[in-house]
C-alpha cells in the first residue's frame, strides 16, 4: 500500500465545500499515476479521468469551491457497479492521503456534461463522479444541513449488519474477520442508507445486498455502495498481510426480506 488505509478509513468523510485552490502540480501528478494503475479484485477495468470543471463545464448544485472533477466509465459487465464502487473509493482514499477531499455524487450533477467529457459510450455508464479540491475550513451552511438529514456520521450496529453461520446471528467480536468488516461498516453510501450485509462462514465472507433504493438506468447505485464497503473491507485485508479470492458462490442461506446475494470471499489460509 502507498498510503495508511485504515488510518485514511477512520478519517474519510464527504467533502462538499472546498477553499477554491487548485490542486498542486505533485498532486495532480500522484493522482494522475494512481488512478492509471489501478485493478480491481472482479477483473472489471475502471476507466478514470481528471477533469478541470471550468474547461469542461462541470458543477453540481451541492458543491462550493471545486476546481477539479474525478469521473469514472464502465462497461455493462457482470459486477460493474461493484468494481466501479470499489475503484472510485480506493481512489478517493489515496486522494484524501494527499490531503484532497472527495464526495461520491450521483444525482446532483450535471451528468451529460460529464458523461460528454469522458466520451462514454453506448455500452458504457458513469454513475458517479467526484469534486477534487483542498477542504475548506468551514463547511457551508448547505453541507451541514444535508449531512444532519442524513445523519452522515452515523452507522448501523454491527450486529445489525454481520452475521456468522446465517442470518440469526450476529457475528461474534472475537470473530477473525470482525476487524475488517467494522472498517466496511464506515463507508460512505448514497443517502446513508448501508446496503452492505455479510454472512461469514469459516473463512468465506458472502457478502449480500439489503436493497432499499430502486435501480437506474445507470444500474444499482446500491451495488456501488457494496463496491465501497468492499474496497475497506479488501484493502484494509490486505493491510493486514491477508489475501483471499473472490467469486459467485451462492451458499443458499436463507434470506430475510429485500436481500439479494451479490459475492463471496475467500480467505486464503
Amino acid at each position: 500500500m502507498t498510503y495508511p488505509v485504515k488510518e485514511m478509513i477512520k478519517k474519510r468523510k464527504s467533502v462538499r465545500t472546498f477553499d477554491g485552490r487548485p490542486l498542486s502540480a505533485e498532486h495532480l501528478k500522484a493522482l494522475e499515476a494512481h488512478i492509471g494503475s489501478q485493478e480491481n479484485p472482479f477483473g472489471v477495468p475502471v476507466g478514470f479521468r481528471l477533469l478541470d470543471a471550468k474547461e469542461y463545464g462541470l458543477s453540481s448544485p451541492v458543491i462550493l469551491g471545486e476546481e477539479k472533477y474525478l469521473a469514472a466509465k464502465v462497461k455493462r459487465v457482470p459486477h460493474y457497479e461493484i468494481a466501479l464502487g470499489y475503484s472510485f473509493e480506493e481512489a478517493c482514499l489515496f486522494a484524501l492521503s494527499l490531503g484532497i477531499g472527495t464526495v461520491m455524487l450521483a444525482a446532483s450533477l450535471n451528468r451529460s456534461a460529464f458523461e460528454k467529457a469522458i466520451a462514454v459510450g453506448a455500452d458504457e455508464v458513469m454513475p458517479v463522479a467526484s469534486p477534487l479540491g483542498y477542504p475548506a475550513e468551514k463547511k457551508s451552511m448547505r453541507e451541514r444541513l444535508m449531512r444532519k438529514g442524513i445523519k452522515a456520521d452515523e452507522r448501523l450496529p454491527f450486529e445489525q449488519l454481520f452475521f456468522e453461520g446465517d442470518f440469526s446471528r450476529p457475528l461474534a467480536e472475537s470473530n477473525t474477520f470482525s476487524q475488517v468488516l467494522s472498517m466496511a461498516r464506515l463507508a460512505p453510501s448514497a443517502a446513508n442508507k448501508q446496503p452492505w450485509r455479510a454472512v461469514v462462514v469459516g473463512n468465506t465472507v458472502h457478502f449480500y445486498e439489503y436493497k432499499t433504493i430502486k435501480d437506474s438506468p445507470l444500474g444499482d447505485i446500491q451495488k456501488v455502495d457494496i463496491g465501497i464497503a468492499l474496497a475497506h473491507f479488501d484493502l484494509t485485508e490486505k493491510e493486514n498481510g491477508h489475501s483471499g479470492t473472490y467469486a459467485a458462490h451462492d451458499p443458499q442461506i436463507a434470506l430475510p426480506e429485500n436481500t439479494h446475494y451479490i459475492i463471496s470471499y475467500e480467505r486464503e489460509a
